[in-house]
């Protein structure tokens, strides 16, 4: 086998908030991919780092009276702490607000700038005249241009799903101050991506580059066209200064994923690693390496776009793989506060929570696409205690005791030509198929699918164990009983050993125990697993079950009530990738019926879907309202292709005044369902309906 070079990273958490579990499902996914890959005996490199820059760390710092630098400083630790909590294990955990990304970041910028991809011009943005600042779009509210509900972001409606510029809203005010903001011009600069169309469609489309799934998701992009990304920011901003331009700093997307290089060259000082061989274009070729990217699909559009023109432009590697991954939700809803589940990895932690219990859940649940995942508390419960408790160590503890009391824990070595072939180690043949099942899912990341075959091999296991009844063996005192008795138990103790090198990657913590009372080589090498343990020491407790009064603490422990939050803190940088999340829903002020009366609301069939030339959200809906043409322009470009909307049934308000556009008359309004998390969702309605009914 050829031993494979691998620098691995996971998106860097913001560092203005906790670890939570929603972060925890891509950190474990990551990890366990690589702790495999280790076992393998692979040179892998896990690096990851905070994302410390931007407009929310710099007001949180005001906030609390510290400097921001002091802020990143706390979390980071934090942050650590979480991760090692839950055994995930970096090679090197970094901050983007380094002296490396500083060096790193100015050299993109001086390559991109040197190719003639950046460009300076002068944009009109709303200026904070109290706190003396331009404000970005999640810090400017107002009153929705097309509906007029009341404080809505900058740059689209909650309610009704429109999307504008923060110039658009009605009566706006800074988030930051409550101030009226005032419009100012500012030179701001842009990096080309269009120029790098033409590339990137290649590059997303490369085999094996990213899951089909994401490629099919970027093609939207590509059709609407690739604007000019606007990089820098105007001070005061935390992060750092775009050289020999005063004032201006890099928008924290484009130093956050050149913090991924920075974290790797400050391992490779540290180590003697030749940072150009995994990171230099034509040395990374030669040297045969690779680099594997884990990230929330959230921002996948930074990922595979934006972060692959800035390295190909700037003559760095790109990425052999872009790994994206759904969101979690918690007993099949958003993370809520209200709830309880909005569960921080420290509050898991000081709850006495094993954290190899969701580490094991987590896989179960994961595969190789984008699909969201549900922690359900009850699943997880009986999950846990029926795999890991009732199936895997159930294996060990029974076996384990015979072997001890009746053999002094010596066990019996397996002849290779008996195993799979003679009774007495059906066990060890269950186990080694088990073991090639997991390794082909787990190199695919197919992680619920390797633990199922781990689990059915271990069921068999225990029913081969009690075919044998080995309590009825210990009694009888005839040697060939006696015969019987040590190669059952050896049977399903040497099983358990190869399950625990099939699980290692998943339960690190567990495999270590198990480790020593088989007094097993460590670290635990995959093709270690057949080699014979010959005593195990007298058994010791490995795990023990989830009791649901457990569950209930961790959940009230994390209940909160909604207190509003403080506008310095609820603007994001981006969405909280990993999670979604559901705070207390306000609803609107109560209508009587002859006010709802008066919303004529129609089911419509989607005609015809189009991009629209010039517009970054919006999509042209050709809609049929039962003989009558509509034409309706709908924010939902981010959310849906045009193709896959041609002839399903939704629902429009009929008799909203057309409204002009730049585009051209928008005649109505379809309805689609929006939160706090990223996503759009069109309305639907069930077969049988047909274009002009009226909702009632």
């Amino acid at each position: 086998m050829e031993k494979r070079r691998i620098l691995v990273t996971s998106a860097l958490p913001y560092a203005n908030g906790a670890i939570h579990l929603g972060h925890l499902v891509e950190y474990i996914q990551t990890d366990i991919w690589v702790r495999f890959q280790r076992m393998q005996g692979h040179e892998v490199h896990y690096v990851c780092a905070d994302d410390t820059h931007g407009t929310p760390v710099m007001l949180r710092a005001e906030q609390e009276g510290i400097t921001a630098e002091a802020l990143i400083a706390r979390m980071h630790e934090e942050h650590r702490r979480d991760f090692s909590g839950f055994h995930v294990e970096f090679d090197n955990y970094y901050s983007t607000h380094s002296p490396e990304n500083r060096e790193l970041s100015y050299e993109f910028y001086r390559r991109l700038d040197a190719a003639g991809l950046i460009e300076k011009r002068a944009i009109e943005q709303y200026f904070d005249p109290v706190k003396n600042m331009f404000l970005p779009d999640r810090f400017i509210k107002g009153e929705c241009p097309r509906c007029h509900a009341k404080d809505q972001y900058g740059d689209a409606c909650e309610a009704c799903g429109t999307t504008y510029s923060p110039t658009d809203l009605v009566n706006p005010y800074s988030a930051i101050s409550g101030a009226t903001p005032v419009r100012r011009q500012s030179e701001h600069f842009f990096f080309k991506l269009g120029k790098c169309t033409e590339f990137l469609k290649r590059w997303t489309r490369s085999p094996g580059t990213l899951q089909t799934e994401a490629a099919n998701k970027l093609d939207e992009w590509f059709r609407a066209g690739l604007a000019d990304w606007d990089i820098s920011r105007d001070a005061p901003y935390f992060g750092f200064e775009i050289p020999g331009a005063p004032g201006k700093y890099f928008y924290v997307w484009l130093d956050a994923p050149v913090g991924y290089f920075a974290s790797f060259r400050n391992l490779c000082e540290e180590r003697g690693i030749d940072f150009e061989s995994f990171t230099d274009a034509v040395k990374s070729k030669d040297h045969n390496t690779e680099m594997i990217h884990f990230i929330g699909k959230d921002i996948l559009y930074f990922h595979a776009l934006f972060w692959p023109a800035m390295l190909d432009s700037a003559k760095f590697r790109t990425p052999n793989h872009i790994y994206a991954h759904g969101f979690l939700t918690v007993n099949g809803e958003k993370m809520s506060k209200s709830r309880g589940t909005f569960i921080t990895a420290e509050s898991y932690l000081k709850q006495g929570l094993n954290p190899d219990w969701l580490r094991y859940y987590y896989a179960a649940k994961l595969n190789s696409t984008m699909e969201d995942i549900d922690l359900s508390f009850e699943d997880f419960i009986a999950r846990v205690n029926s795999d890991l408790v009732g199936k895997f160590v159930n294996i060990l503890s029974r076996a384990s005791g015979f072997i001890v009391r009746h053999f002094d824990g010596q066990l019996l070595e397996p002849r290779p030509e008996a195993v799979g072939s003679s009774v007495e180690w059906a066990a060890t043949f269950r186990a080694i198929s088990a073991a090639d099942e997991a390794k082909e899912a787990y190199e695919a990341r197919e992680f619920g699918k390797g633990i199922r075959a781990v689990m059915r091999h271990a069921d068999r296991i225990n029913e081969l164990f009690d075919a044998a009844k080995p309590w009825d063996l210990a009694k009888n005192s005839d040697p060939a009983a006696r015969a019987q008795l040590h190669s059952v138990c050896s049977d399903c103790v040497t099983a358990f050993k190869i399950l625990t090198y099939a699980l290692a990657p998943i339960l690190p913590v567990t495999a270590l125990r198990v480790a020593k009372l088989l007094q097993l080589p460590v670290p635990l090498k995959w093709d270690h697993m057949d080699r014979f343990s010959s005593k195990i020491s007298p058994y010791q407790h490995l795990m023990t079950r989830i009791d649901r009064k457990q569950i209930d603490a961790l959940v009230e422990a994390n209940r909160q009530s909604m207190q509003p939050t403080p506008a310095a803190h609820s603007p994001q940088r981006h969405a909280e990738h990993q999670i979604r999340v559901e705070e207390k829903v306000e609803i609107a002020p109560t209508i009587g019926i002859d006010d709802f009366g008066k919303v004529d609301l129609r089911v419509a069939r989607i005609v015809n879907a189009e991009h629209v030339d010039g517009a970054d959200k919006l999509l042209k809906l050709t809609l049929d309202l039962g003989g009558e043409s509509r034409t309706v322009f709908a924010g939902i470009k981010s959310a849906y292709d045009p193709e896959t909307l041609k002839g399903r049934l939704t629902v429009m308000v009929a008799n909203l005044a057309p409204r002009k556009m730049k585009f051209g008359v928008s005649e109505g309004m379809v309805l689609a369902a929006s939160g706090d998390g990223p996503g759009l969702f069109l309305l639907s309605l069930d077969s049988g309906a047909q274009p002009g009914m009226r909702i009632k």
